[in-house]
């Protein structure tokens, strides 16, 4: 019984083997190209990424400096969306990449920073928290700056990390 089973199952899968086989019916024929024919390739714009503006080390600084002003005016906040650089214009966003594991935020140049030398980079914990690397207190960034027409069309959001923010229009 066994072997009847196997054989009939074995004799349904070589018919819908041969049947995938088949070649185009009449309506699906049609004359392959000649080898002499030369083939234009495709030309496709290939759009990879920008250039980074800065890859170093980043440090984040955190609860010592909570409610102090920073060199904007706007007070510190440990869990804000924000960041020191020694030369960025205050008030300009940049993309933050730990090169580390791929995470990536956006903050808001709010501070003068670091001075300790070879960092490039001051986060805030919130930051630094989103980017999976608090613990650690160092860790390889790349910095991509968000061009001023991309900061009009898009509210990026300083005040808490991994909560939605409508667009204001």
């Amino acid at each position: 019984m066994r072997r009847r089973i196997a054989h009939g199952l074995m004799i349904g899968l070589m018919i819908v083997g041969l049947g995938a086989a088949q070649g185009p019916n009449n309506s699906e024929a049609s004359s392959a190209p000649s080898r002499s024919a030369q083939i234009k390739p495709e030309i496709r714009k290939q759009t990879g990424k920008s250039q980074p503006y800065q890859i170093g080390t980043a440090s984040w600084y955190g609860e010592d400096f909570e409610g102090k002003p920073t060199a904007s005016g706007e007070d510190y906040e440990m869990y804000d969306m924000t960041a020191a650089h020694p030369t960025l214009p205050l008030g300009s966003y940049v993309r933050v990449t730990n090169l580390h594991n791929g995470r990536t935020v956006v903050v808001k140049v709010n501070d003068r920073g670091p001075i300790v030398p070879g960092r490039i980079i001051d986060l805030s914990y919130g930051a630094a928290h989103a980017l999976a690397f608090e613990h650690c207190g160092l860790q390889k960034v790349r910095l991509d700056l968000v061009k001023p027409q991309t900061q009009q069309r898009q509210v990026f959001q300083t005040v808490a990390y991994n909560h939605p923010v409508a667009e204001i229009r």
